[in-house]
């Protein structure tokens, strides 16, 4: 499995529905030199999937060093943004409640 796989098990894991209630959307994610996933919120679950989405609500583009320093807490999203470590696309309002979703 590859470590990519792993962050993203380990954040469906951490998966908070209470933040999720009533929410709809599909993360993308884009990791450079890596395979793709995403995931899906719907009915208060968070699903996995590899590959490409057709119709993502976000799509966010960085190197897995980023995102696992993001998802542990040693680096915040927003400054990761700013600093052009992570790239958006779509709902960038959605992307910025990545960590309340999945807290560490």
């Amino acid at each position: 499995m590859s470590d990519t796989k792993k962050v993203f098990e380990a954040m469906v894991e951490r998966f908070d529905t209470e933040e999720a209630d009533g929410m709809e959307a599909v993360f993308q994610f884009e990791i450079d030199d890596s395979d793709h996933f995403h995931l899906v919120i719907e009915d208060e679950k968070c699903a996995l999937q590899e590959g490409e989405h057709d119709d993502a609500t976000v799509t966010l583009s960085m190197d897995l060093e980023t995102l696992q320093n993001v998802m542990s807490g040693e680096l915040d999203g927003m400054e990761a943004f700013m600093q052009g470590k992570i790239r958006a696309d779509g709902d960038i309002m959605l992307a910025t409640k990545l960590t309340q979703l999945f807290p560490n």
